[in-house]
């Protein structure tokens, strides 16, 4: 029999035996759009391995079902299910289709991470810690934002890898924990120094009633948590100042505005060099627990696990 060769240009040659066949010149770009939903399992999820828009994925799909005049795909409420036609036709073109795609990325540099998380855990210590890696050529795709948002997008294949502040449910998605957050109460010197002389300074609760209180949420998550855990109190004070973004709490704490309480990673620069007073030094200080959360399928690109192993070995030391 004679053997079959696939080119830049078209699609696989009919194949004998009564197996429905391939319109002679389908686009190859259709046939690698098909694969690609068919193993990701959704058109949302399959765009960004593509580098393209799921409106453009639908209609190629749709595209490549008018030219086999053949259903692909049934659309389902999350992600969609193929035909019995398209289990076929996964198994005609897969093996030609990975063969080239091998060849074509021979010696080619490997595609962008993409790699999300809070934006202040970024900017102090995640790109500090990748920057040898972009040096050496990894490309880094970076999304800041809230630790459930991040994850339904991850689930729909936009990001490889997210640090976040929660574990996220069920299995699908695998995580491991990458280091512990600490929070400390703090407030700048004349602040401090006011708590200090207050008439009830031996009650640091009661002191701090006369501070004004600064938040990045009006409902006061981590302040709450703080006085919870560490006073066994319930926190009654409201925030004076609430911006959602721990970079402004911490430049209005170091302004004067009153006290916060936030990560270390944030703040330790600022207390090394006095511009902020830890008002309290607990024995067990409040932890909040960093994970690290990769993609299904985002380990077959090399250089996803050189940042995983990076912010891991960096993590350590946080």
């Amino acid at each position: 029999m004679e053997k079959q060769t696939l080119t830049a240009g078209e699609a696989p040659a009919p194949t004998a035996g009564g197996r429905q066949q391939l319109p002679p010149h389908a686009d190859l770009n259709l046939l690698r759009t098909f694969l690609a939903v068919y193993r990701s399992g959704s058109f949302t999820a399959a765009a960004p391995r593509l580098g393209l828009s799921q409106p453009t994925v639908t209609a190629q799909i749709r595209t490549l079902e008018q030219q086999t005049g053949r259903e692909l795909f049934t659309r389902l409420p999350r992600g969609v299910e193929p035909t019995p036609y398209a289990h076929e036709l996964a198994g005609q073109i897969a093996g030609p289709l990975d063969a080239l795609a091998t060849l074509e990325d021979a010696g080619a540099t490997a595609a962008p991470v993409h790699l999300a998380g809070p934006s202040e855990l970024l900017c102090v210590r995640v790109l500090p810690a990748l920057v040898p890696l972009v040096a050496d050529g990894v490309q880094l795709r970076v999304t800041q934002g809230l630790p459930e948002p991040l994850l339904e997008e991850m689930r729909a294949g936009r990001h490889d890898l997210v640090i976040t502040t929660r574990r996220p449910r069920g299995r699908a998605l695998e995580s491991v924990p990458l280091a512990d957050e600490e929070y400390l109460l703090v407030a700048s010197p004349v602040w401090a120094d006011r708590v200090d002389e207050h008439a009830q300074a031996d009650d640091l609760c009661a002191a701090l009633r006369a501070v004004p209180m600064v938040t990045y949420a009006e409902d006061l998550p981590i302040v709450r948590r703080y006085w919870r855990s560490v006073f066994g109190k319930q926190l009654t004070a409201r925030a004076a100042v609430t911006v959602p973004n721990l970079y402004a709490v911490l430049s209005a704490v170091n302004a004067g505005a009153g006290y916060s309480v936030l990560p270390r990673s944030l703040c330790q620069e600022y207390l090394d060099s006095g511009r902020l007073v830890l008002l309290h030094d607990p024995e067990e200080p409040p932890l909040n627990t960093l994970f690290l959360v990769q993609r299904p399928g985002a380990d077959t690109n090399p250089d996803v696990l050189r940042v995983r192993d990076r912010l891991r070995q960096a993590a350590r030391s946080w």
